[in-house]
């Protein structure tokens, strides 16, 4: 991985990161691809409606289906989706944290029932990475304790300790597999855990940190802390992170959290509220959210967002859409989520390029003000 500050404006940072299959441009959001599969669309939607350059898989969820044995065999992600450019898979740790009735997790690892056939599992930090050489993806996290807030001093005392100690198994791991030729092309991210806690979130950055990660991430928000809190915490740690090397943070959020945390330092983000939202009704637009069901919206024949270019808001009336979403016909959820995937991207790009001319706060500013009606 090759990673290059291409410019700041205070703490907001534009970035570029070369894998061995993309180059990509921070700010960058990732669209998540759970099952290697964006819900509703296709590589095609991906590479040339959307353009994307990095998106997200589930190394838990492709683990038990259809197995990573099975993806090594055809070819690792990239041949398996058709999808050339560069993937990120998560550690799993933070399907044991949603699953948690039925997982449990150890000083080795986690142990957890599968939610297909109940079959049992267990994820050690070696066993993470093994299925992630399999999967072939240019980003790999390693296993974290994930866990959900608030939570006593003890947890997170517990949390901090695990993760360190599972982030030097994997290390030492990856270095062995690379000397035998596995993994060379992929690279592997930390996650600094601690929850809302400076000194916790400082104990964990501090010591991930000493370790020769490419990249490093913040885990363990938006599990049920106020949004200030987040705010602040993600405040608190990015600075605690090596300047040289990419920031993501990881599962959020809204298009406010991402500004927000944008002009806090952070490179990377993913989360599935973009294309969750849109199977629901919701659609992002410059001015806000809209509930494309609402039946003020049956005969209207302007686009989602008139400021949009997105392949739906060059082509459908928001009419349509209301129609599609109405007749449960399944071209909408396709429609629906190439629109709030292209907003998140665009707003990305937009950001970067604020960041650029060193107008970010102008941007910001801006941002907030469409959305309020102002």
């Amino acid at each position: 991985m090759k990673f290059k500050i291409d410019h700041t404006d205070g703490t907001a940072r534009a970035c570029s990161i070369e894998t061995a299959h993309s180059r990509i441009l921070t700010p960058v959001f990732m669209p998540v691809g759970t099952a290697a599969s964006v819900k509703s669309l296709d590589s095609n939607d991906l590479l040339n409606t959307l353009d994307t350059k990095i998106i997200l898989a589930n190394t838990y969820h492709l683990y038990l289906r259809p197995g990573d044995e099975i993806v090594k065999e055809l070819g690792g992600l990239h041949s398996f989706t058709k999808y050339n450019r560069s993937f990120l898979t998560d550690s799993g740790g933070f399907q044991a944290f949603s699953l948690s009735d039925i997982s449990k997790a150890d000083e080795n690892g986690i142990e957890f029932k599968s939610h297909i056939d109940g079959s049992r599992h267990y994820f050690t930090p070696e066993k993470v990475l093994d299925i992630q050489y399999n999967l072939g993806s240019d980003i790999m996290m390693i296993l974290d304790d994930l866990i959900a807030l608030p939570a006593t001093e003890k947890r997170l005392a517990l949390s901090v300790k695990r993760t360190t100690k599972w982030a030097e198994e994997s290390i030492e791991y990856h270095k062995r597999a690379r000397e035998k030729g596995i993994g060379l092309n992929q690279n592997i991210f930390a996650i600094i855990q601690g929850g809302v806690d400076p000194k916790y979130r400082k104990i964990s950055a501090e010591e991930l940190t000493q370790l020769d990660f490419d990249g490093f991430a913040i885990g363990g928000l938006s599990v049920g802390e106020e949004n200030q809190a987040m705010y602040d915490t993600v405040e608190f740690t990015t600075p605690l992170m090596p300047r040289n090397k990419p920031r993501y943070l990881m599962g959020v959020g809204t298009p406010e959290d991402l500004i927000e945390c944008i002009d806090r330092g952070v490179d990377m983000f993913d989360c599935v509220m973009p294309t969750r939202n849109a199977r629901n009704g919701t659609l992002f637009t410059s001015f806000g959210k809209i509930n494309i069901k609402s039946a003020k919206f049956r005969l209207d024949e302007g686009p989602i967002d008139k400021e949009c270019n997105c392949y739906t808001c060059q082509n459908y009336s928001r009419a349509y859409i209301n129609h599609l979403f109405r007749a449960k016909e399944l071209t909408y959820y396709r429609l629906a989520s190439l629109h709030n995937l292209h907003y998140y991207l665009n707003l990305m790009s937009e950001a970067r390029e604020a960041i650029l001319q060193e107008k970010f706060k102008k941007f910001k500013k801006e941002f907030y003000e469409k959305r309020s009606g102002r």
